[in-house]
Order: C-alpha cells, then sequence, then structure tokens
C-alpha cells in the first residue's frame, strides 16, 4: 500500500526549514529550491504546498507568531500569578532570545523585519505582530490602571510602546552578545519596577 503522508507535518518541516535558512543567512538566502534542499525534498514537493515565495514567507511569519504566543504561555505558566506586571513580564521575556532557539527565531524575525523595510507586501504583513503585541499590552496597561496597579498620569499605549522599543533594543544587544539574555531582563524587571511602583508614588 503507498505511504500515507502527513500534509501538516509536511508543511510544518518546510516552514522550519525556511526559518533556519532566514535565521542563518538571511531573508535573500530563501528561495523555494533552498528550502527543498534545507528540508531534504524535491522542489515539487516545495511547490505543491506553497504556489509561491510569498506564500512561504507568509508560512514563516505566522510560525514566529506561534513560537511566541507558545513562549509567553509557557513563562506566564511559570510564573504561576495573572497579575498584569506577571503578564507583562510574560510578554516581553518572550521576546528577548535566551536559548538558541529564540536566538534564531529572533535573527529570523530580523531578516523579516529589514526585508520589509523596502518590500511593501511583507511590511503589510510583517507589521501586525508587533502591532498585535502593542495593542495586547496596551490594554493590560489600561487594565492595570483600573486596577490601581499602574499611575493614573501613565499613558498605557505610550507606555507599551516604550516597552516593546525597550525589549527590541535589547533584543538587538543580546543577539550582538553586548549582554546576556539574564541582564537583558534584569533592565527590563527594573523597568518595570518603576512602572508598577508609581502606583504607590505620587508623581
Amino acid at each position: 500500500m503507498p505511504r500515507q503522508v502527513d500534509h501538516d507535518e509536511r508543511r510544518r518541516r518546510l516552514t522550519e526549514a525556511l526559518l533556519r535558512i532566514a535565521g542563518t543567512r538571511g531573508l535573500q538566502a530563501v528561495s523555494m529550491r533552498e528550502i527543498a534542499a534545507e528540508a531534504g525534498v524535491s522542489l515539487r514537493v516545495v511547490q505543491y504546498y506553497f504556489t509561491n515565495k510569498q506564500a512561504l514567507l507568509d508560512a514563516g511569519l505566522a510560525e514566529l507568531g506561534a513560537r511566541m504566543d507558545r513562549r509567553v504561555r509557557q513563562r506566564a505558566a511559570a510564573a504561576g500569578e495573572l497579575s498584569t506586571r506577571a503578564v507583562l513580564a510574560a510578554v516581553v521575556g518572550a521576546i528577548l532570545p535566551s536559548d538558541e532557539q529564540s536566538r534564531l527565531d529572533s535573527l529570523a524575525w530580523t531578516a523579516y523585519y529589514t526585508a520589509a523595510l523596502t518590500d511593501p507586501a511583507l511590511a503589510a504583513t510583517g507589521l501586525t505582530l508587533p502591532d498585535a503585541l502593542e495593542d495586547f499590552l496596551t490594554a493590560r496597561l489600561a487594565a492595570g490602571q483600573q486596577a490601581g496597579d499602574v499611575a493614573s498620569d501613565r499613558d498605557p499605549r505610550t507606555e507599551a510602546a516604550a516597552l516593546l522599543a525597550l525589549a527590541n533594543g535589547l533584543t538587538a544587544g543580546v543577539l550582538a552578545r553586548q549582554r546576556s539574555p539574564e541582564a537583558a531582563m534584569a533592565i527590563i524587571d527594573y523597568h518595570l519596577d518603576r512602572l508598577f511602583g508609581s502606583a504607590a508614588t505620587p508623581g
């Protein structure tokens, strides 16, 4: 009998191959032929699952978002609490590369971001993840403000944007080995302590 193919598994393998290439050689090295070689399959297999390169790139972005979501959930579960501060620490901590896999994911995301600066089609889909993160953090900060955990004079949108900008800047430092993931997270914790501590301090 012919061997049954697990299509979801094969699609996942091809997407992982794409992200390995993006994370090690940049998005300019991504092609259907290169992905076929990386995944150990024929070019026709890649073309069967993805009609063109844009479909491949979209799948890669979706997978990066899914990996980020899994890391956030793992960190939140490890924290064992659902306070606003714990949620923000889980989200931002998931952005920072803390092991080899998350380091490669950060490099892949950087490759996407760089390409999106000059590719309107990629920019149209590539900005949805940071926008969604900013919206999520803004909503959580607004809720924390209502609960009295964050000072009333803080603007949730500005604070969320600043926190993400800090995380992205620290990520660049970790990728360049300027500082360790632990040192970067300590800076995040310092910022969060000041943000949430301000609720108890007038002005």
